[in-house]
C-alpha cells in the first residue's frame, strides 16, 4: 500500500506538527528566522519591568547564528529593553561578554543590534532623536492631566506608580502603554476607552509638532493592537470593548519603521552576510523602502537572486481581525502588529517557492486581555485547531498560519530550544 503524500508545513494551516517544524529548522542549511519577541519569547504582562525570559532559550539562539533574528516594535536599549531582560537573566554585564544578545531589528526597523550588543539606527537623523527624548514628558504630562479631569478611583500611590509604568521612554519609539491603567480601571470600560481616545489625540498633536519644527513626515503612530490600516494608511485605533483592552500601546514612530520593510533589510544584511554583497546596497535601511506591501514584494523580486533565496520562517504572535457592519455590508477589519511582516513573508514565497513557514504562538494566556486564543477540538486523542485568532466571520483572510502553538511561547521555547540542541549536536 502506497503512504498517502505529507503535506509540506507551508501548504497547512493551524498545523500542530511541532516535530516536523523542528526538523524543518534543524535541517535546513540556507534558513533566516525572523521572530518577533513579546508573547514569542516572554509571556505577555501589563508591566514591560516585569518581564522575563528564560536563559535556555537565549542560549539555544546561538545554533542559528546568522539564521536568527528578531524584529520588533519594542527596542534593545534602555529601561524596558530587552537587553537588560537578558542582563538580569545571565548576570548583570555578562550578556554582552557571552554574545548573547538577541541580534536583529528593533523599533520596527530602525534599531539595529549585533549579537555581541552594538547598537545603531540606520537612517535615523539627530534631529529626529532629539524630538523623541522629549516625547516621555509629554506621555507623562497627559496622563496626569486625564487623571486630574477624570476623577480617577485610584489612590495617589497607584496613580503614580501607573502614570510611571505607562511612560516608555524607549530611544527610538517612545510609548504610552496603558495596560497598567487598564488593569486597575476594571470595569471602567468607557474611563478606559476617553483615556484611548486622550493619547491617541496626544499623538497626533506631537505629530503636527514635528511637522511645524521641519520634520515633516518624519513619524507615524503605531497602535497596537489595531484594526488594520485606513484608505490613507494610517493605522485604526482599537477602542475597549466589554472586556477586550483593545488598542493599549501608542507608539510613536520613525517613518519606515514598519516591520515588513524589517524583512528586506534582514534579506539584504543575510545576503551579504552569506555572499559579501547587499542587493540592495551596503547602506539600506527601512526608511529607504517603500510602504506597500506591492511595492516591497517587487523590490526583492527585482534585486534578490532566487538561487540565493532562504527558506523563511516568521513567528508572530499580533494577528487580529474583526467583521464590523458598515453601511449594511460586513466589513473585515485586519490588524495586528505581526500581521503584515508574516504575510510579507507568505507573499515572497509565492513567488521564489522556498516553503516559506508563517508560525503563530498563541499569546492570550498572557495578563493582556486582547486577543483571541486559539479554539481547538480533541477527538479520539488527536488535537485539532478549528478556529484562529480572527474573527470566525472573516473567512477571507488571505494570511495563513501554517504553524500554530496554542501552548503560547514556552511550547514554542520548548520546540525551539530542541532544534537548536539537534541542529548543534547536541
Amino acid at each position: 500500500m502506497t503512504a498517502a503524500p505529507v503535506t509540506p508545513l507551508h501548504q497547512q494551516i493551524y498545523s500542530l506538527q511541532h516535530d516536523r517544524f523542528a526538523d524543518l529548522l534543524v535541517q535546513t542549511e540556507n534558513l533566516l528566522i525572523i521572530q518577533d519577541l513579546d508573547g514569542v519569547c516572554m509571556a505577555l504582562v501589563n508591566d514591560p519591568l516585569d518581564r522575563h525570559i528564560d536563559p535556555a532559550y537565549v542560549a539555544a539562539t546561538s545554533a542559528f547564528d546568522g539564521h536568527f533574528y528578531v524584529l520588533t516594535n519594542g527596542e534593545h536599549t534602555g529601561e524596558r529593553g530587552v537587553n537588560g531582560i537578558i542582563e538580569r537573566t545571565l548576570d548583570r554585564g555578562s550578556g554582552q561578554a557571552q554574545g548573547h544578545y538577541l541580534p536583529g531589528l528593533a523599533a520596527g526597523g530602525v534599531q539595529w543590534q549585533t549579537r555581541q550588543g552594538e547598537v545603531s539606527h540606520p537612517g535615523v537623523r539627530k534631529a529626529e532623536l532629539a524630538f523623541l527624548r522629549a516625547v516621555p514628558d509629554r506621555i507623562r504630562a497627559a496622563l496626569v492631566a486625564f487623571a486630574q479631569g477624570h476623577a480617577l478611583p485610584l489612590d495617589d500611590v497607584t496613580l503614580e506608580h501607573c502614570i510611571q509604568a505607562s511612560a516608555l521612554d524607549n530611544v527610538a519609539s517612545p510609548t504610552a502603554n496603558l495596560n497598567t491603567f487598564h488593569r486597575v480601571l476594571v470595569g471602567e470600560r468607557d474611563r478606559f476607552a476617553d483615556l484611548q481616545r486622550t493619547i491617541a489625540q496626544l499623538m497626533d498633536t506631537l505629530l503636527m509638532e514635528a511637522h511645524e519644527q521641519g520634520l515633516v513626515d518624519a513619524f507615524f503612530v503605531h497602535y497596537a493592537p489595531n484594526h488594520g490600516r485606513d484608505e490613507d494608511g494610517k493605522e485604526r485605533i482599537w477602542l475597549a470593548q466589554g472586556e477586550e483592552s483593545g488598542t493599549t500601546d501608542f507608539q510613536f514612530m520613525l517613518r519606515g519603521a514598519i516591520k515588513e520593510a524589517g524583512v528586506l533589510a534582514l534579506l539584504n544584511r543575510y545576503y551579504a552576510q552569506r555572499t559579501g554583497t547587499y542587493p540592495l546596497g551596503p547602506d539600506f535601511s527601512v526608511r529607504q523602502a517603500p510602504q506597500t506591501q506591492a511595492d516591497l514584494l517587487a523590490l526583492v523580486k527585482h534585486h534578490f537572486d532566487p538561487a540565493l533565496m532562504p527558506l523563511i520562517v516568521g513567528v508572530g504572535d499580533t494577528v487580529t481581525s474583526q467583521v464590523v457592519v458598515e453601511d449594511g455590508v460586513p466589513v473585515a477589519k485586519r490588524g495586528g502588529s505581526d500581521r503584515n511582516f508574516l504575510q510579507l513573508i507568505q507573499a515572497i514565497d509565492t513567488v521564489f517557492e522556498r516553503g516559506n513557514v508563517v508560525v503563530y504562538v498563541d499569546s492570550s494566556g498572557g495578563e493582556l486581555k486582547n486577543r483571541r486564543p486559539l479554539a481547538i477540538e480533541e477527538r479520539q486523542g488527536i488535537k485539532t485547531v478549528v478556529a484562529g485568532p480572527g474573527d470566525p466571520q472573516d473567512t477571507t483572510d488571505p494570511l495563513r498560519l501554517n504553524v500554530v502553538f496554542p501552548g503560547g511561547h514556552r511550547q514554542y521555547c520548548q520546540v525551539f530550544q530542541q532544534a537548536a540542541q539537534t541542529r548543534s549536536g547536541g
